[in-house]
């Protein structure tokens, strides 16, 4: 029921289905040891809870958003008339410091996405993966969810659609060829099915997984040498601050990169102001 809840009424993601389906699992089995239910945990049971992670090793992030679990699933027996209370509404965590996102400098970029060999199958349509990835800075799941139809390669935009809303984002000509020449040469290779809409599928005929294309990132990194942990996030927040560092504005960046609260975009001008830092405190004679 509760999963229910999160899909129709929350119009929650994969992702934060998975997730907050994993931290009320571990929360009432955490119940069960102590003899509680949910509807007889109280604000102090929740926040022995929230210590309990972080007496296991967690980090403060990992129970902050385990406690945002709790709250939604209390909320949904509230909603149920299965408590009369919030017990998590009143707990808080110590704030987080939040870290600088990691990015990737353009030599490391272009290292990085010179490593697929566009002359085979595999190597052509994992050039034309990373290509768009960087080129438009979209997430991992907006990647694989896009189809044939969201391209316009010759007007030289990428048109991602989410459940919120849909955004319109440029593409530089470099990921331009490389999309073409995988539509036109390797996809129809590689599809299962005539009508198989997935622009990127794997060399099964079928639509990209996230774990599929994760492992295509981790091996791209080891054969490049490069030292950095490269996620796919890595190339978005790369994209972002590249963008930010030649000149873009920050509206424009929010835009593209489909954020609610020009806040999270605010974070690269930090990335920027810290590696000026860096760069300062390297090179000049009185530090």
């Amino acid at each position: 029921m509760y999963q229910q809840y999160l899909i129709e009424v929350k119009n929650s993601s994969e992702n934060t289905l998975s997730s907050y389906s994993r931290d009320i699992e571990q929360y009432l089995r955490w119940l069960e040891t102590t003899d509680l239910s949910p509807q007889s945990a109280s604000q102090v049971d929740v926040d022995h809870y929230t210590k309990y992670l972080l007496g296991l090793g967690k980090s403060v992030a990992t129970a902050t958003r385990s406690l945002a679990s709790l709250k939604s699933f209390y909320s949904f027996l509230l909603r149920e008339g299965i408590v009369s209370v919030n017990p998590a509404k009143g707990v808080v965590l110590e704030k987080i410091e939040r870290k600088l996102p990691q990015v990737l400098s353009n030599k490391e970029v272009d290292l990085f996405l010179e490593q697929p060999d566009p002359r085979d199958t595999k190597g052509c349509r994992d050039k034309a993966m990373l290509e768009l990835l960087y080129a438009t800075g979209i997430r991992v799941t907006e990647l694989i969810d896009l189809n044939l139809e969201h391209l316009n390669l010759s007007a030289g935009f990428l048109r991602c659609v989410t459940k919120k809303k849909e955004r319109i984002i440029p593409l530089y000509s470099t990921a331009v060829r490389a999309l073409a020449d995988y539509i036109e040469h390797v996809r129809p290779q590689l599809i299962e099915q005539p009508d198989e809409r997935a622009l990127f599928v794997n060399m099964n005929g079928s639509r990209m997984s996230r774990q599929g294309f994760w492992k295509i990132i981790k091996h791209y990194q080891d054969q490049a040498g490069i030292q950095k942990e490269i996620t796919p996030h890595t190339l978005r927040h790369s994209f972002a601050t590249h963008l930010l560092e030649n000149g873009a504005d920050l509206r424009s960046i929010q835009e593209m990169l489909g954020h609610a609260d020009i806040a999270s975009t605010q974070v690269y001008t930090q990335v920027i102001n810290q590696k000026l830092k860096d760069v300062y405190n390297r090179a000049h004679p009185r530090t």
